[in-house]
């Protein structure tokens, strides 16, 4: 049975990279930001002249 053995250096570097990309992925998810569906009137459109004033509008017609 071939066994594979790693030496020092070699599973240094494994280890350094394994954190490296652990650090990076968890930075990212961190500074990822949950987006505010409607924040600027973008989700409905309120009707400002007519009969229907104040109402939200609807994309059925």
């Amino acid at each position: 049975m071939y066994r594979f053995y790693m030496n020092k250096f070699e599973f240094k570097n494994l280890v350094k990279n394994l954190k490296d990309s652990l650090k990076e992925k968890t930075f990212f998810k961190e500074l990822r930001k949950e987006v505010e569906t409607g924040a600027n009137g973008t989700q409905d459109y309120v009707v400002k002249k007519g009969v229907n004033k104040d109402t939200i509008a609807t994309t059925r017609q």
